[in-house]
């Protein structure tokens, strides 16, 4: 049986939440007050369900999906990690219109070329990435956080 535990944590939700808690202290320096765990309605037209995105608020409205991935060990793309990064796009995308919308994750290099895995899911995905996300990038072990503009807005 394969385990695809991240190494060094009691599991991946575990280290998933650790980085939340990372995210909200760098995103606080920056003046963003955030809530674990904040429910937006989401959906078309009278379609909505609330969703759960990893922080946020409503004074002011900011929604932000949190993502501490990286590459496989083989240095090959995780194709999973990019469908959800993806799906994280699809609920940014569908919730309410007025929400300051944030994507914040955490750097992982490629070996090969130096590649982070945001740039490749940029580069790759851009196509599925709504005009107004921002996306703010952490070092592991900094917190020397790099923000990137929206794709729309020519600023990344």
């Amino acid at each position: 049986m394969t385990n695809f535990q991240r190494q060094g944590s009691i599991s991946n939700s575990h280290f998933g939440r650790d980085f939340e808690e990372r995210a909200r202290a760098v995103l606080a320096a920056h003046d963003i007050p955030l809530q674990f765990s904040h429910w937006v309605p989401c959906g078309f037209g009278n379609y909505e369900k609330l969703h759960s995105f990893d922080l946020g608020s409503e004074d002011p409205p900011v929604i932000v999906e949190c993502k501490s991935q990286t590459w496989t060990k083989g240095d090959f793309v995780p194709s999973v990690k990019m469908k959800n990064s993806a799906e994280a796009m699809f609920y940014i995308q569908i919730a309410p219109s007025g929400y300051r919308n944030i994507f914040f994750v955490e750097k992982s290099l490629r070996v090969r070329e130096g590649e982070s895995l945001l740039s490749h899911f940029r580069r790759t995905r851009g196509h599925m990435i709504p005009p107004d996300v921002e996306f703010w990038e952490l070092p592991r072990g900094s917190d020397d956080v790099k923000v990137y503009g929206s794709i729309a807005d020519g600023r990344g």
